[in-house]
């Protein structure tokens, strides 16, 4: 059953494929500062924000581009956290002076509605796409 409020969610689990073990560690643990977990010669554990992502070398999924969603670049497959704006700022400076290349660049949206957000979304050295996002009010994710 699906968690109804922010407070009780329980951490999510994601595999997902990268093409360069070494690229996703320096990527998830040095710059965005995910505590590594367990790891072998094909995977790594990361504590990504609370939740367990796993970065699993797969030459030929990391290949797969994702189609975009609209009028940007946006890839279909990605994901994200949803960060405090002192997080969101502080992840949005680190990120921009590794030069780490933007898909949208940090911004706000939906300005003046309930879906108000600062959001930015970048690609990891295989080419998955992260999003980052904060609400002034985290309680409005799930309405329209």
């Amino acid at each position: 059953m699906p968690n109804s409020t922010a407070n009780s969610l329980s951490p999510f689990h994601l595999a997902f494929p990268v093409d360069d073990l070494a690229a996703a560690r320096q990527f998830y643990g040095g710059l965005l500062g995910c505590p590594e977990g367990r790891s072998s010669a094909e995977w790594i554990d990361f504590n990504f924000f609370g939740h367990h992502i796993v970065a699993q070398v797969s030459a030929e999924e990391a290949a797969h581009r994702s189609v975009g969603v609209g009028p940007e670049p946006y890839p279909l497959r990605h994901f994200g956290v949803l960060l405090t704006r002192d997080q969101f700022q502080q992840l949005a400076e680190k990120l921009q002076a590794a030069n780490v290349p933007w898909v949208i660049a940090p911004e706000t949206r939906h300005a003046g509605t309930v879906r108000e957000q600062f959001t930015m979304f970048a690609l990891d050295p295989s080419g998955n796409g992260v999003e980052f996002k904060s609400l002034p009010d985290p309680a409005n994710v799930f309405k329209a």
